[in-house]
């Protein structure tokens, strides 16, 4: 979450509503409150992983929101293209955090990357309009 927090916050202090659906633990007020983020505009969704992909077409589509993060587990591409294509009408960020497994299979999305921990970085997976740096890139660990 650390890559995201600081877009979060910036929407959550000009009021827009921060939804997460199906995070797979249970987020820690603490840790987003020093990240930056207003609690008032968190929303958590519990849900399975069907109720999980509509909960976040639902609220993508609506416009209501400023970010849907959403772990929708292993998913195929028409599921992933349905939640690019709302995400654009309600014009909000989205992202789908997946398995590493997925890392291999297509997906429309436009940004892709992979977050490896040992060592810490991360691969960028795909960039549309750009070239994916052939090279894993560090992750800085430090708090």
């Amino acid at each position: 979450m650390r890559l995201l927090w600081p877009s979060l916050a910036r929407l959550s202090a000009i009021g827009e509503r921060i939804v997460l659906i199906a995070p797979p633990y249970i987020p820690y007020p603490q840790a987003w409150l020093a990240a930056g983020v207003d609690l008032r505009q968190l929303v958590v969704i519990e849900a399975g992983p069907r109720d999980a992909l509509w909960a976040a077409e639902q609220c993508l589509r609506s416009g209501s929101c400023g970010a849907v993060v959403c772990w929708p587990g292993m998913v195929d591409d028409r599921a992933l293209r349905r939640l690019q294509v709302a995400a654009e009408t309600g014009q909000t960020l989205a992202f789908a955090c997946r398995p590493q497994q997925a890392a291999a299979n297509p997906s429309p999305a436009a940004l892709r990357i992979a977050i490896d921990t040992r060592p810490a970085q991360l691969r960028v997976l795909k960039c549309r309009g750009g070239l994916a740096p052939p090279f894993p890139i560090p992750f800085p660990t430090d708090a």
